[in-house]
């Protein structure tokens, strides 16, 4: 489970009068944030009966709870009700989770029949979501530090920042700090280019970007991975840290703070692009052979589609056939055939000797590379 789930202090609960529950009213469970901001108070207030009292309740770890019943899992035209589960709370009314947190509930207590489930748990929220929480599941330690953190609003001040430190963000995150620099930024400006060729005879406008420097901004990386494993790096910038910083995870400077400041040096965020220092590079063989057999070409209507630049101002569009293991492109268009006739290359051998492929590198005002486009 999620560690940046939200613990809070006080929730309060509506009610809707339902004859397919046990009580004969069913809940809806939102909370006071660590502002004291009722959250989802709009939607709670639309669904609620106002005639039902309302109830404000600690959010304390409590026993008792009963699962219930499946509600939901239904399609009817444009009626769709995911499934969720329905739990007896011991103050006397009913609420719902989803499958996923049922699961969760399983893997960690028992449910006896006739008795509920073990132990003593909490109302968290995932994002907009209602989580009921076992205390005993050993995720509960964990999350229940970070909402102490979060409650006790000791938040991470600006003056207190250290280079190469780690921090923990309201989310859970954790961002390493680069340092304060001039964030860069582009502006567009409409300018009338004269034109004024259409029927109704209006001006026609062209829009241009101008390079500008948004002033002194502190700037984050955080270091993460997909889902399938490959990793890569996001960059935070802030004018003010307000809220967003909850803990330091550690104050000692991260060993690789060198190499992510190179990364850092080649974001457009620290430098703007400069145009004049773009360079076209012949490819070398075996470089374009291996760039070709790393590609994972685009299907497309005649076959495996692969672009390259044979010339800065001309993009080749050939395609690859897998049975033949060779290179044509579609050449004329055959009427009778209703389709293009497909003229073979060869090898990547051949290609490479009849396109002669090219790249790209683009530069950042500061000189570090930005980007190769091949």
């Amino acid at each position: 489970m999620k560690s940046n789930i939200i613990i809070p202090e006080t929730i309060k609960v509506g009610f809707q009068n339902r004859d397919d529950t046990y009580t004969k009213k069913l809940a809806y469970v939102i909370y006071y944030d660590h502002k004291g901001v009722l959250r989802k108070e709009a939607s709670w207030n639309s669904w609620r009966d106002k005639d039902i009292p309302d109830l404000s309740l600690s959010n304390i770890p409590t026993s008792g709870f009963v699962l219930n019943k499946k509600a939901g899992g239904y399609s009817s035209g444009w009626n769709h009700r995911q499934t969720y589960v329905r739990v007896y709370d011991p103050r006397d009314f009913e609420f719902e989770i989803s499958v996923p947190n049922l699961l969760y509930i399983l893997e960690n207590t028992n449910s006896i029949k006739g008795k509920g489930v073990e132990g003593e748990f909490v109302y968290g929220w995932d994002g907009k979501e209602l989580v009921l929480l076992p205390i005993g599941s050993p995720d509960y330690h964990e999350i229940n530090s970070f909402n102490k953190i979060l409650h006790d609003k000791n938040f991470v001040k600006s003056k207190d920042l250290i280079i190469g430190a780690t921090y923990k963000a309201k989310d859970n995150q954790e961002w390493i700090y680069m340092g304060r620099f001039d964030l860069k930024a582009t502006k567009s400006e409409r300018v009338e280019d004269g034109r004024s060729n259409d029927y109704w005879n209006r001006p026609q406008y062209k829009y241009t970007y101008l390079k500008i420097s948004k002033g002194k901004y502190h700037f984050f990386v955080r270091e993460a991975e997909y889902g399938w494993g490959e990793k890569y790096k996001s960059l935070l910038t802030l004018k003010s840290l307000g809220e967003k910083f909850i803990d330091v995870v550690s104050s000692e400077c991260v060993s690789n703070y060198s190499d992510l400041f190179d990364w850092l040096e080649r974001q457009t965020e620290y430098s703007h692009r400069d145009e004049s220092k773009d360079e076209w590079v012949k490819f070398p063989f075996q470089e374009f052979e291996s760039h070709v057999n790393s590609k994972k070409f685009r299907d497309s209507h005649w076959g495996s589609e692969f672009k390259l630049y044979s010339s800065p101002d001309k993009r080749e569009t050939i395609y690859y056939d897998i049975n033949s293991k060779q290179f044509y492109n579609a050449g004329k268009w055959i009427k009778e055939k209703m389709d293009y006739e497909k003229i073979y290359i060869g090898d990547i051998t051949k290609v490479f000797n009849q396109y002669s492929p090219v790249y790209k590198n683009e530069y950042l005002e500061n000189g570090k590379i930005y980007r190769r486009i091949n």
